[in-house]
């Protein structure tokens, strides 16, 4: 016996084209899930290569602006000059060190 086509009452004329929109879309939504996949596993392989951690970058941008000159409190001249004169007082930085600093701070 083939297969026979039957006009059943029960489903309706549009079924056929219905069905076709769904698998359609559904092959569309699976295509959409593996290409996501594929683009998140590249990118974090590419971020691995570069010596950053994908699931981290977040903190570790955070924290390098945390710790960037651009967000460090102003201290004016006098207050750096004072630091320098304190820090060749205690003896932590020698004359030259001293001298260099302090002509780099005047300078700006």
């Amino acid at each position: 016996m083939a297969f026979e086509e039957t006009n059943s009452p029960l489903v309706p004329a549009g079924y056929d084209v219905v069905w076709s929109l769904v698998m359609v879309g559904g092959v569309i939504v699976v295509l959409g899930t593996i290409a996501v996949i594929v683009l998140a596993v590249y990118r974090s392989t590419r971020m691995a290569n570069r010596g950053q951690n994908p699931l981290t970058l977040t903190e570790d941008l955070a924290f390098q602006a945390t710790q960037s000159a651009t967000l460090a409190p102003v201290r004016s001249l006098e207050q750096r000059l004072a630091e320098l004169d304190d820090l060749h007082a205690r003896g932590v930085i020698s004359d030259d060190e001293h001298r260099a600093a302090r002509a780099d701070a005047l300078r700006g």
